[in-house]
């Protein structure tokens, strides 16, 4: 068993360090994060953006011109993995980054990429990602929002919700039904849309956890019109993108998942000594062992993940994949938990440099949207039992 990088691989690290510490954006910058900015993306956003484009470390596994340098799955992994231990956010704009930017290279024209996919690689532009609805949200294809072709325009007409980053896009990637005869996997399509275009409203949705600065909204759709050019891919052809959209999330997504639980776990064991100090001798004995046991299953979720992403690499089928993202996204939910709850009424209190305003608490409350966002952890399961167990349907 190999359990070092290579040489190549540790010198990648070592350049990319070197860059980050000379180049990364500053704590205060990164107080300021897009909720936060009455609707618009904050300055330094965009010019970290293009910093790291510039210097080949947005996407280091594309080519320059894209922002990369050609770099190989396990440089790209390391490279993440440094991001993480910084505390130095890739991106404000994941789904900017993370899925419409590679959906636009892969089947967007010429113009859509030179528009769209570089103004998101530059720091030019955000996106959102159109794609759930009030009686569509993990069935995708039951989405009923419609664009309709009148000459060389569509008009569109419907609502999207829960859509992260709405509120300071510069554009959508929407889904939409432009084939409403056509059974529910087909006759979906995808079309860009600016969201200063006349007939769309974004209206925020208060959240219990950042009521003052939301980062989900819905957004309202009346009589829309974009032209027809910005189609992207064929027309009716837009579920068979949707898994290509989708699988550049859940590419990485394992490793996101497993670096946020390893975080909340490296925070835990630092404030370990002072929550055990406050704790009777008995529930001393229990705490320590919810922490050693915790402390296991983050080294089994790295393990697990590294396994899956060894198959990947090789170009062989993951199943480790499919069940990270339930497995340490819940993980995480339980410790947060557990961790609230052995800290007591210090749960509520806020560390110095801390961005959460309810300290741990609040730090339990967004655990719960991880086990939704990207995937539900009972539409994994679903997954996990037909897919891979090969179960039948119940």
């Amino acid at each position: 068993m190999k359990l070092r990088f290579d040489e190549g691989t540790e010198a990648f690290r070592a350049e990319f360090l070197q860059w980050l510490e000379l180049n990364r954006p500053s704590v205060e910058e990164m107080a300021d994060d897009p909720a936060r900015s009455s609707g618009h993306s904050p300055g330094w956003t965009r010019a970290w953006t293009r910093r790291m484009f510039d210097s080949g470390w947005l996407v280091p596994g594309w080519p320059p011109h894209l922002g990369g340098r050609n770099a190989g799955p396990l440089e790209t992994l390391v490279y993440l993995e440094e991001l993480n231990r910084a505390e130095v956010p890739r991106t404000t704009n994941p789904q900017g980054l993370g899925i419409v930017a590679p959906s636009l290279v892969d089947y967007g024209t010429e113009e859509q990429v030179e528009q769209y996919a570089m103004g998101l690689l530059r720091g030019e532009l955000t996106a959102c990602l159109g794609m759930s609805e009030p009686d569509a949200g993990s069935d995708l294809a039951s989405l009923k929002t419609r664009a309709v072709i009148d000459g060389d325009r569509f008009v569109i007409n419907g609502q999207k919700v829960w859509t992260s980053g709405a509120g300071y896009a510069d554009f959508c990637f929407l889904f939409c039904r432009t084939d409403p005869d056509a059974p529910k996997h087909r006759g979906i399509s995808i079309v860009l849309l600016p969201l200063n275009t006349e007939g769309v409203t974004v209206r925020p949705l208060r959240e219990i956890i950042h009521p003052d600065y939301p980062d989900l909204s819905e957004v309202f759709l009346d009589d829309v019109v974009v032209p027809v050019s910005n189609l992207v891919g064929e027309l009716n052809d837009g579920w068979k993108m949707a898994g290509g959209s989708l699988a550049h999330e859940r590419s990485m997504v394992w490793l996101m998942s497993v670096m946020g639980v390893e975080s909340a776990m490296a925070e835990l064991l630092e404030t370990a000594p002072g929550m055990m100090a406050s704790l009777s001798p008995r529930e001393q004995v229990i705490a320590a062992d919810d922490i050693v046991g915790f402390y296991v299953e983050t080294q089994c979720a790295r393990a697990l993940g590294y396994r899956g992403f060894a198959r990947f690499v090789k170009g062989g089928n993951a199943p480790e994949q499919a069940l990270m993202k339930m497995y340490a996204s819940e993980l995480r939910r339980e410790l947060g938990r557990v961790t609230a709850q052995w800290h007591g009424g210090g749960a509520l209190a806020v560390s110095e440099g801390r961005r959460s305003s309810l300290g741990l608490i609040e730090d339990y409350f967004a655990t719960f949207g991880s086990t939704i966002s990207a995937g539900s952890s009972e539409i994994q399961r679903n997954i996990i039992a037909e897919r891979i167990l090969n179960l039948p349907r119940g």
